[in-house]
């Protein structure tokens, strides 16, 4: 069964979930982290909608296959079509924003990386990207003041801000749409800020993000 996404009213949204377009290194100190250096254009890579899962469900990781790395990022649904889009135009698209996981099998990630391999299998896998609800916009919200945090068993693990990405929403959507097209029932992953670390097995997981969407789950132990 094809995931569909849905809205925090339980209402779900007329298409299926397409790709999932991510960025890498949108936060200046996630790069730090990781030393990796500080792109200057975005860095662009993509999930298939196969690694969806509910994140107000348990995630259940393949921790047999290495450490699995937890990345928290402001989510958007796409709900109109763009290609070659302004940023005003890639903008008026988003009809919600939510949360999600960009898992990722770390070990396994670094060993392709030193080969110079691609490293799909580190980031796609099932499972790879618990999704939360989606708010409904009915209009563009100010990005730069959304906020969203992590909280691993009570304690404060990652937060962000739209006004600490490095390539703003709209900046991202309209790069995103020069390269390939956007489609309704497609989510578009904003980069993670500083904080990544293992997914710790049996932990509790509370999100929040501004506009009022909370979202509480566990880890598989």
């Amino acid at each position: 069964m094809r995931f569909v996404p849905r809205f925090t009213d339980g209402q779900e949204f007329p298409h299926a979930l397409g790709k999932i377009v991510c960025v890498g290194r949108n936060y200046a100190d996630h790069a730090k982290e990781l030393d990796n250096p500080v792109p200057s254009e975005p860095l662009l890579f993509i999930k298939p909608s196969t690694c969806a899962v509910p994140l107000d469900k348990p995630i259940d990781a393949p921790f047999s296959r290495g450490d699995v790395h937890f990345e928290t990022e402001l989510a958007l649904l796409i709900g109109e079509p763009l290609s070659q889009a302004t940023a005003a135009e890639a903008e008026q698209a988003v009809v919600g924003m939510g949360l999600a996981l960009d898992l990722t099998l770390r070990d396994v990630q670094s060993r392709l990386k030193e080969k110079g391999h691609p490293w799909e299998i580190a980031k796609a896998f099932d499972g790879a990207c618990p999704l939360s609800p989606f708010l409904a916009l009915h209009g563009v919200p100010e990005w730069s003041a959304l906020a969203f945090s992590l909280d691993i068993d009570g304690e404060r693990r990652q937060g962000g801000a739209g006004c600490d990405m490095i390539f703003p929403v709209a900046t991202l959507l309209s790069e995103m749409s020069r390269h390939f097209t956007l489609l309704p029932g497609d989510v578009v992953l904003t980069g993670t800020p500083a904080g990544v670390g293992k997914l710790p097995k049996g932990a509790e997981l509370h999100f929040t993000l501004t506009g009022g969407l909370e979202v509480t789950t566990r880890v598989v132990a």
